[in-house]
């Protein structure tokens, strides 16, 4: 199981972020003229969000490396015994796989209104059907499912500190950016916001 662990989760990673990320910018960049991602550079809380997210990512994919080269030595370090079972590993594995089917399913509804951040600049269409029907965040839910089936999948106290960081950095990221499309849709939003839960409505 180490064994198959060891590629797959890098691999996992890199499928992940080519596809969400690269791909989906590209993707959209070059229907609206520009690049979707408008997380900000400056000094800013907002910009220190960005920044955070940014090394998050990066130690990440480190971490995940490290494992492909060094796995016996990367799993035993702070490993979580109580955790470390086939059942649970394989739990984690499946929500990491529904997770980026679901992100990517998000990501397509969402078309040319898919941004890295808050597009001020740019009036962008209020989605609300497909998955957001069900969630107003539906990318930043899957986003943290993955990470819980990360660490569920790797159950070392490094990953679950990577699993805690996102889903806080997510759910601060989640509330400014909701804040700036009641601002931008109004009436609508609010409509929206009362009918559809942040993370899930069933």
């Amino acid at each position: 199981m180490t064994d198959f662990m060891r590629f797959f989760i890098p691999l996992y990673f890199i499928l992940f972020f080519t596809v969400s990320f690269l791909g989906i910018s590209f993707t959209v960049a070059r229907k609206i003229g520009k690049n979707p991602n408008v997380l900000p550079k400056d000094d800013s809380a907002y910009g220190l969000i960005g920044f955070y997210f940014k090394i998050t990512i990066i130690t990440l994919f480190i971490y995940t490396v490290l494992f492909l080269l060094f796995p016996q030595t990367v799993f035993s370090t702070f490993r979580i015994n109580i955790l470390d079972l086939d059942s649970i590993r394989y739990a984690g594995i499946t929500l990491m796989i529904i997770a980026f089917i679901w992100v990517v399913t998000a990501q397509v509804q969402m078309k040319n209104s898919w941004r890295i951040g808050i597009d001020s600049k740019t009036k962008t269409e209020l989605i609300t059907h497909g998955l957001f029907r069900f969630s107003r965040n539906p990318i930043f839910l899957g986003m943290m499912v993955s990470l819980i089936g990360f660490f569920l999948a790797f159950p070392t106290v490094i990953a679950f500190i990577f699993s805690l960081m996102g889903c806080i950095l997510m759910q601060i990221q989640i509330r400014l950016e909701e804040e700036y499309l009641q601002k931008q849709h109004g009436q609508a939003y609010l409509t929206y916001k009362k009918r559809v839960g942040r993370m899930l409505s069933l």
